[in-house]
């Protein structure tokens, strides 16, 4: 028993040589995002250059933007990354963040079948394009999981005097990367982020048909949660990283990010 005793005493001696316990806990935020950032590599790229400015790990819960602030809602992150401008506001007003700021941005583009069937190709604007994908019942995968990608789309759908509906409009309740892949085998016409399109590996017959629409543009923002809701240590690490993602080091991370020599977000923080 003794001997078993000097040897827990030998371990935790060892552990604790030359620096104190509490400097042995690795510090992290969690950081509620969306599926567009993680499925492009984009955090895999800019997280450990924050990590090795600051100390301080960030491990992401990728879903879609709704699901982001209602985890948010609940505790269950320290820091919200989403592209939802309006309801990113609406999150501020109602008191769950005391600031957002603009990260970086992109655009949405219109995936489908090489043969383009509803001839969006041709298409004048983002209207028209989702106009003639109703109007010839082509196959369509809807995220329809509430994500800021699924929110853009149906604003898209709204300008178009469009409610999309019947066998055609497929709504998958499915990040970017699992929509994509049923689009692939499904043949159909898709709206995606640019970013997870460019990383995007199984093609098949899809391939970019329509962008360039100003109402396409996807804006990403920062919000830094409410101290009174998130209290404690988390929250300073929050800031930091918030405060990172919009500094000159934050922004550049995010400007040399390439995929196949693309650039994939823009940053624009003010």
């Amino acid at each position: 028993m003794k001997r078993a005793l000097n040897l827990i005493l030998a371990c935790v001696a060892t552990l604790s040589l030359g620096q104190p316990l509490s400097a042995q806990v690795e510090e992290y935020i969690t950081l509620a995002s969306t599926t567009s950032t993680q499925n492009s590599g984009l955090f895999d790229a800019i997280i450990p250059k924050f990590k090795e400015a600051t100390g301080i790990d960030v491990r992401v819960v990728a879903v879609g933007t709704g699901q982001a602030f209602e985890i948010a809602r609940r505790g269950d992150a320290d820091s919200l990354l989403v592209h939802d401008t309006a309801g990113e506001k609406r999150f501020v007003e109602n008191g769950f963040a005391t600031e957002r700021a603009d990260v970086m941005y992109n655009d949405f583009v219109l995936i489908g079948p090489s043969e383009d069937p509803a001839g969006i190709s041709d298409a004048q604007s983002a209207a028209e394009a989702f106009a003639a994908i109703a109007e010839a019942e082509a196959p369509f995968a809807s995220r329809g999981d509430d994500s800021g990608t699924n929110r853009a789309e149906l604003r898209l759908w709204e300008n178009a005097g469009v409610v999309p509906s019947g066998d055609w409009h497929r709504e998958l309740g499915s990040g970017m990367g699992a929509t994509l892949n049923t689009a692939a085998a499904m043949d159909a016409y898709v709206m995606s982020d640019r970013a997870t399109w460019v990383a995007f590996k199984n093609p098949q017959n899809l391939q970019l048909l329509y962008a360039g629409d100003p109402a396409m543009f996807n804006q990403y923002g920062s919000l830094l949660l409410t101290k009174e809701k998130h209290p404690g240590p988390k929250h300073d690490l929050a800031e930091q990283w918030h405060n990172w993602l919009i500094s000159e080091a934050g922004q550049q991370a995010i400007a040399d990010f390439k995929v196949n020599g693309q650039q994939l977000f823009f940053p624009n923080a003010k």
